[in-house]
């Protein structure tokens, strides 16, 4: 069954304990007669003698409770790690002045959301935190000038996240790579860099291209997450640079590509390769100029045309471990067999979605493509394609796939079930659902949504053996399940601490009080979701 409720350590009693009495006792002195009075670079007090991942605790525990006061007396020097964007509206230009006092040791900061900091205060405080490796400035004023003190000041940084910054252009990202003042490269060690929701300007290609010179100027770079990142490795594979877009005082393509050859100690001509290792929003028609280009793709989102079967250039693919398909336009899934045939079984996480089901133990043999596999998602349709009817299942609609070892995390969804009449691959889907669960002694999530018959009898399967001891989250949205086969499956021994049963046609608001009287009851530690 779901774990007792077990006795907290008193390390965590004891910070739970400041927490919840911080404004009452800790802050009441500075909060009553130097708060707005007096305004101090740095205060002396009983935070001062906590180590640093425990005040980073502390912040965490009180997250949108967190004061001003509070704040003012949490920020002390031994801080490592701090994260403000569970209080956005508190971070200003004062408590921006105050982190870049006394944090200066800090080398992971997240001000995701705080957009009251003023871009001068944003500035001052890059350049006084050289320790960076971890930065997050989303949703903030993060501009040029910001980029500019980023790329400058902060050479160790490795993950950068400036998404949804209004004020930044296609042109500010030339200077997170590249200071033209002094003539140098920046940021040498950026790894991870997400630039979210920035968009070209009308009838123009100067995001690609300030892409594309990202790709080239930062030697580590091995995710960039943006919408066009395919379309700037394609101009990159062309080597076609007559119409780039570059800045004055930046060095051109060519020039870049050149530096990366020698960097990489590859001969003049030779192809041009980058060490990305997860691109997203591929369109199925670039994937030959993307691979070529990222040989080391590792994990990628390809968004599939409506034609006929899938490119040939999924295969093969030796590097590929993250695999994420989606359809345009209605596809079958066995459309996707041969590739799964051919690449199953190195994949460790596969999402498919906007397939149909079609005809016959597809399903089924889809997953026995895959013995490897950690992480599976699809997102399904009944419906075939124009043309072509729903049939029968097969002589082997009783396969069922083998065991998954690895298996941790599990999603099936189902869409357009718009009648009572269950589709034909019931039978498939049982076996396959029922051998899944029955044979992932690993799985600890498992999510279930719309699937058309009722899981009393898969779990009554399950709930015959040992099946599922490290479960921790299940969740069966607009599913049919009684709650006679709830309770039972409260009886399982597992870790099981999320359990949500919201649109369960069967579950009524007598069973939900019941299931709530049964955890308070027996104190397990489960939270019950139901509507």
């Amino acid at each position: 069954m779901p774990r007792r409720k077990s006795v907290r350590s008193l390390q965590k009693l004891c910070l739970e304990n400041v927490a919840e009495n911080m404004q009452r006792l800790w802050a009441k002195d500075y909060t009553e007669n130097y708060l707005d009075q007096y305004q101090f670079c740095y205060i002396e007090g009983p935070f001062n003698e906590l180590a640093g991942s425990l005040v980073h605790e502390l912040l965490c525990l009180k997250g949108k409770r967190l004061t001003r006061a509070m704040l003012h007396l949490l920020l002390v020097p031994q801080l490592t790690k701090l994260s403000l964007s569970n209080c956005p509206k508190l971070v200003n230009n004062t408590i921006t002045q105050m982190i870049g006092l006394r944090c200066k040791n800090l080398s992971s900061l997240d001000l995701m959301g705080c957009s009251r900091i003023p871009i001068n205060a944003l500035v001052n405080l890059m350049e006084g935190l050289p320790h960076l490796t971890k930065l997050d400035l989303a949703e903030t004023q993060c501009n040029t000038q910001v980029l500019s003190a980023v790329g400058s000041c902060c050479q160790r940084l490795r993950e950068l996240d400036i998404s949804s910054c209004k004020r930044i252009s296609a042109e500010s990202l030339f200077h997170l790579a590249f200071d033209p003042t002094a003539g140098a490269f920046c940021c040498p060690e950026l790894q991870i860099l997400s630039v979210d929701g920035l968009e070209s300007k009308p009838y123009s290609d100067d995001l690609p291209w300030a892409l594309a010179f990202l790709l080239l100027a930062l030697p580590s770079l091995a995710f960039l997450e943006n919408e066009f990142v395919a379309e700037a490795v394609c101009l990159l594979h062309d080597e076609d640079f007559e119409g780039a877009q570059i800045p004055a005082g930046f060095p051109s393509m060519e020039e870049l590509v050149q530096r990366k050859r020698s960097a990489g100690k590859a001969e003049p001509g030779s192809k041009l390769t980058l060490p990305l290792r997860e691109i997203l929003e591929v369109n199925e028609p670039f994937l030959p100029e993307v691979r070529a280009v990222c040989p080391q793709l590792a994990k990628v989102t390809v968004l599939l045309e409506d034609s006929p079967g899938l490119s040939p250039s999924f295969l093969p693919w030796g590097q590929l471990a993250n695999l994420t398909l989606e359809c345009m336009e209605l596809k079958e899934l066995g459309e996707l067999l041969p590739v799964t045939a051919r690449l199953g079984a190195q994949l460790q996480a596969l999402s498919v979605e906007g397939f149909s089901l079609g005809d016959g133990p597809c399903f089924s043999v889809l997953l026995s493509h895959c013995p490897n596999i950690q992480k599976f998602s699809a997102s399904l349709f009944y419906a075939t394609k124009p043309g072509r009817r729903r049939g029968a299942t097969g002589p082997d609609a009783s396969l069922a796939p083998p065991g998954f070892p690895q298996l941790r995390d599990f999603t099936l969804s189902f869409s357009d079930l718009h009648d009572d009449v269950p589709p034909p691959q019931v039978p498939v889907l049982q076996a396959s659902l029922t051998s899944l669960l029955l044979r992932s002694p690993c799985l600890e999530s498992v999510l279930l949504i719309g699937l058309p018959f009722s899981l009393d009898g898969v779990f009554e399967s399950v709930l015959e053996g040992t099946s599922l001891p490290g479960l921790r989250y299940l969740s069966l949205i607009e599913c049919k399940i009684s709650s006679p086969t709830i309770h039972r499956l409260l009886s399982l021994d597992n870790p099981l601490s999320d359990l949500d049963l919201d649109r369960c046609p069967d579950i009524h608001r007598k069973d939900y009080a019941e299931l709530l009287r049964r955890v308070s009851r027996e104190h397990l530690e489960l939270q019950v979701k139901w509507k």
